[in-house]
């Protein structure tokens, strides 16, 4: 009797530990993530794993991207040879208008504030808000065969991302003007808010769904 309690109590435990083992699956906070560099290697998939946990704790999924608060103390990367900018060393604004073919097209454009030379790889994340904050426009989706490059900013410089959209009026998607646009770089999960002065953009999903490229050298004007 003796020794079948304690070969019960052994399964019992074996059982327990396979369980704990699963965990669901973590997604960063916000819409359109920022997309970053080589997710194969040791270094990065460190990061990654540090930075999806962080987000996952602070924000629900799904919710906006925190706001950053222009503090001028870089954060801190998970990395310490990390030369990636981050949202505290970078100023955010948005371009001229360049229409055509039907299109709306918008430079996203980040400049480095800080007083060291860093860098952005890959694709911005960005989402259309109103005055509350509160999302009121698609996800923007990535732009097919956007090629990454990594995009060195010497203080003072700027890289930039395209933004576009089927011009609303000749989709005959219903719009809302948004307040303002959230804009995280890569790999960071703090957001810019810079001003909406580009007019109405699709409140569905069905037509003109906003798209996103990857970064460039430039302020693309």
């Amino acid at each position: 009797m003796a020794g079948g309690a304690v070969l019960l109590t052994v399964l019992a435990g074996c059982g327990s530990t396979s369980g704990s083992g699963s965990a669901a699956p973590s997604s960063l906070a916000g819409t359109a993530n920022p997309v970053g560099g080589d997710t194969t290697s040791p270094a990065t998939i460190a990061a990654t794993t540090m930075t999806s946990a962080s987000a996952t704790a602070t924000a629900p999924a799904g919710s906006a991207p925190t706001v950053a608060q222009g503090s001028s103390t870089p954060q801190n990367s998970g990395a310490a040879s990390s030369t990636r900018c981050h949202t505290s060393e970078l100023k955010a604004s948005v371009g001229a208008n360049n229409p055509g073919a039907g299109q709306e097209n918008f430079p996203i454009v980040l400049t480095n504030r800080s007083g060291r030379t860093c860098t952005v790889y890959g694709f911005p994340g960005a989402e259309f808000v109103n005055s509350k904050g509160q999302a009121v426009a698609p996800d923007p989706e990535r732009a097919s065969g956007s090629e990454r490059k990594v995009i060195s900013l010497a203080p003072g410089k700027s890289a930039w991302a395209g933004l576009s959209f089927g011009n609303p009026a000749i989709t005959g998607a219903t719009t809302t003007t948004p307040a303002a646009l959230l804009i995280t770089p890569p790999d960071e999960t703090a957001a810019l808010k810079v001003p909406w002065t580009g007019g109405p953009v699709s409140n569905t999903g069905k037509a003109s769904v906003p798209s996103l490229g990857a970064f460039a050298a430039g302020n693309g004007g």
